[in-house]
């Protein structure tokens, strides 16, 4: 790997980290945005991104997509979100170095795609995902967070052995990662993106073990 190993990392979560969920008001459902014009970056997003640049951190963004799996959206329409994401961020000013996706599911969904539907290594919290924003960006392992907002994503970094950092609100129990107890706790919490980024870039590097 070339000299940009040793910079550290950010490996981002996309829905409910980068960019708000998509709420129906007639029927209360949430779902993940499958089109470029449900995007919205959540409050803290574009200052804390431009921070961690600052800082001389390499992003990433590592999501679960399993739309495609469970017969919800088509694979077209997870690729063509993402590349608007990216085409957002970019106009902002943010270099996102690479973007993995895991459309696996293991069981899938009624009229989903057959070829999503495995068990597979990538899958969060498995921690797949997270070795190829790292080969693919040029981070090092040993000074890289994942950034989430759920237990998954705890999970997948515990098991990649980089340190985990998650932004929610606390009183919104219904969906607090820290509601499954200990074993899912992150190294950092805090309410906005920006304000886990500032905490982020308070903390000395260190070797993470898992």
């Amino acid at each position: 790997m070339s000299a940009m190993a040793a910079r550290p990392g950010a490996i981002l979560d996309r829905d409910g980290t980068l960019i708000d969920v998509v709420r129906d008001e007639e029927t209360g459902t949430v779902q993940v945005a499958f089109h470029p014009s449900q995007l919205r970056l959540l409050p803290g997003v574009v200052e804390g991104l431009h921070l961690l640049a600052a800082a001389g951190y390499g992003l990433a963004i590592a999501t679960n997509q399993p739309g495609p799996a469970k017969g919800q959206v088509s694979l077209a329409a997870v690729e063509r979100t993402n590349s608007a994401l990216l085409g957002l961020l970019a106009a902002e000013g943010i270099e996102i170095a690479a973007l993995e996706v895991c459309l696996h599911h293991p069981s899938g969904g009624p009229g989903g795609d057959a070829r999503w539907v495995t068990e597979c290594a990538c899958r969060k919290p498995k921690p797949g995902l997270l070795f190829r924003a790292i080969e693919h960006a040029g981070l090092d392992a040993t000074r890289t967070w994942m950034i989430g907002d759920s237990a998954a994503d705890v999970g997948a970094a515990r098991a990649a052995h980089v340190r985990s950092a998650l932004v929610f609100l606390e009183e919104r129990c219904e969906i607090c990662p820290l509601r499954d107890g200990p074993l899912v706790r992150p190294d950092l919490r805090a309410p906005r993106f920006d304000q886990l980024v500032a905490a982020i870039l308070q903390t000395p590097h260190m070797n993470c073990s898992g």
